[in-house]
């Protein structure tokens, strides 16, 4: 089959690069044994079909488990350039972030599912007939267990990773909750460790408009002359509305608001959103069955890892892996801080963890959306271990504070940038390195050199951390750029046994002169390089007013070293540092 026709621009959408035929490449095995379910029962004779890409190396190292959505199917990506699409074929080939040259990639389709893997459509080995609304409730957790039966069929004892979006991702993190040991990266995209009530509320709407439709029949429709499309197709609808956002709703549809693209349809289609959504919907029913649906919403809705950090850090206590979680901020269906309620439990365990919001404005879509998949796939590229070779330029205050870092420290860096500093140390040696940072490129920059890095806002302090997690805290030239500063102070004090604070001393002489003899807001080169209307720093510090700081809190300065950058020399604590240091550093920590 070839590459399939791109629908008319109005109607694009995720779901177009879905198969509607035969699944080309699909393989299947069928388990003999009885597979007990979470809910009680049992399945006989479960088939799980999966699509593979890549070779599996002798000692089975380079395994790669792809785990889809709710919607998603086996086939991932081309396995050909005349292949049809790959629902995340911008992620997974020759030479990308899921490099099929280096690794084996399996993708299963999903108990529950009806592309392949049993599902309500098949038969009921007992009765005959098809399970229908009979297919027993099934879990997120039977859909890993078929998936762990297919990995030793397949002679894979641990994944190399598993990588999952949205429900894919709750694949993911169920793997690692259930068999800790099973991976050596949990790589989680747009997801939750559970549904938010409003979104369980979409998938309940959703079911009702299945099983109200006239057609439904109980679940037992196969044999009848029509199915509940009607119903389904709403579902999808629904469904279709919470992986957009508003932003893209509006660009999407609003230009051509009262002009919308004619369909054959019953539903209304008066604006331009309604043929899309009808298209959209009516389209779904070609491939897609409506008890699995239900089938699988239902699973996603009873998924639970915990409600709270506490009940988080006991889900993935024995974690053996590494994490990598990536949300995207206008997705309110998964929201950004549901990915970061599990990123503050696996950081307060002491799990290797980077996380990134990606700021777009597509929404929960914005997993599989190519624009989005490039700024989210070096992450994935880095942490399977192709690294960027970047050059890295250490400046004079920062080889000061690397010479403060005792050797073997684990060191948080706030504010870390593009993780220079912290890749220096991991040249050195230093085994946990941590680094925090919120402008997107610079994480992205620091991510791309396998540095464990969080997207977190340093003015909401450091909650995610436990007391004295870290030998050493540093928050280098980011002082100034910080709104809440007391609190931040008190939060690295608690985080770390020592804390060194680098700053731009904002009582320098050159910056005096200009406001005093110049009538000019404060300028010069460096830090201190910005005009008044566009610069990054919200504070104005010098050096006297963090001593007076400093002293209010009961702190100790271990250590003081000025210098002026801007005549390369250190500046000796007699020659008044206040007046002719542009930069300070100091170490601090409790009396």
């Amino acid at each position: 089959m070839g590459a399939q026709e791109p629908p008319p621009e109005s109607f694009a959408s995720t779901d177009d690069a879905r198969v509607v035929g035969p699944l080309q490449h699909v393989q299947s095995i069928t388990f003999a044994r009885d597979i007990p379910l979470e809910s009680g029962g049992h399945l006989s004779e479960v088939t799980c079909a999966f699509e593979t890409w890549g070779r599996l190396n002798d000692d089975a190292t380079n395994a790669v488990l792809v785990c889809h959505a709710i919607s998603g199917d086996s086939h991932a990506a081309r396995h050909h350039p005349d292949d049809d699409l790959g629902w995340w074929d911008d992620l997974i080939g020759p030479g990308k972030a899921i490099d099929t040259d280096r690794f084996f990639v399996v993708c299963p389709n999903v108990l529950g599912g009806c592309r392949g893997s049993t599902g309500p459509s098949d038969l009921d080995p007992n009765t005959g007939r098809p399970f229908g609304a009979g297919f027993p409730r099934i879990t997120v957790g039977d859909m890993v267990n078929v998936q762990r039966m297919l990995a030793e069929h397949l002679g894979i004892r641990r994944w190399r990773a598993i990588v999952g979006g949205s429900l894919g991702g709750h694949q993911a993190m169920n793997w690692i909750a259930r068999y800790p040991d099973a991976a050596d990266l949990c790589v989680v995209i747009a997801s939750s460790a559970r549904l938010t009530s409003q979104a369980l509320g979409f998938d309940i709407i959703g079911r009702n408009a299945i099983q109200t439709d006239p057609h439904f029949n109980g679940g037992q429709y196969y044999d009848q002359p029509q199915r509940p499309d009607t119903g389904l197709a709403i579902a999808r609808m629904l469904g279709h509305i919470t992986y957009l956002s508003s932003e893209v709703m509006e660009e999407k549809f609003d230009p051509d608001r009262h002009d919308p693209r004619k369909v054959a349809t019953i539903f209304e289609q008066r604006f331009s959103i309604g043929s899309y959504l009808a298209h959209q919907g009516q389209k779904f029913t070609t491939r897609f069955d409506a008890n699995s649906y239900i089938a699988l919403t239902m699973a996603m809705d009873l998924y639970d890892l915990g409600a709270d950090r506490l009940q988080l850090m006991e889900t993935f206590n024995d974690a053996e892996c590494e994490f990598l979680l990536v949300s995207f901020s206008s997705d309110w269906l998964f929201p950004s801080s549901q990915s970061r309620d599990i990123v503050n439990a696996l950081v307060a365990l002491d799990k290797p963890v980077t996380y990134a919001e990606i700021t777009s404005p597509r929404g929960h879509d914005s997993f599989l959306i190519p624009e989005d998949i490039q700024h989210y796939a070096p992450l994935i590229q880095a942490r399977l271990g192709a690294i960027d070779t970047i050059a890295e330029q250490i400046s004079e205050v920062e080889q000061i504070i690397l010479q403060e870092i005792p050797p073997g420290a684990s060191v948080l860096d706030l504010g870390c940038g593009d993780g220079h500093l912290l890749s220096a140390l991991k040249r050195r040696g230093h085994a946990k390195l941590v680094g925090v940072e919120v402008d997107q490129n610079n994480l992205l920059q620091a991510g791309r050199r396998g540095l464990h890095i969080i997207d977190y806002d340093l003015n909401e302090g450091l909650p995610a951390f436990i007391d004295q997690q870290f030998d050493v805290v540093v928050l280098s030239a980011t002082l100034q750029a910080v709104a809440n500063i007391e609190m931040l102070f008190d939060e690295m004090v608690r985080v770390g046994r020592r804390v060194i604070v680098s700053f731009p001393n904002f009582a320098y002489r050159a910056l005096r002169d200009a406001f005093v003899t110049g009538g000019r807001s404060p300028k010069a080169p460096g830090e201190f390089g910005y005009e008044w209307y566009n610069t990054p720093n919200r504070r104005f510090p010098s050096i006297a007013d963090v001593h007076d700081l400093c002293r209010e809190k009961s702190l100790r300065l271990r250590k003081e070293i000025y210098f002026d950058a801007t005549h390369n020399r250190r500046i000796a604590p007699d020659e008044d540092p206040n007046l002719n240091a542009d930069t300070a550093i100091l170490v601090i920590s409790h009396t």
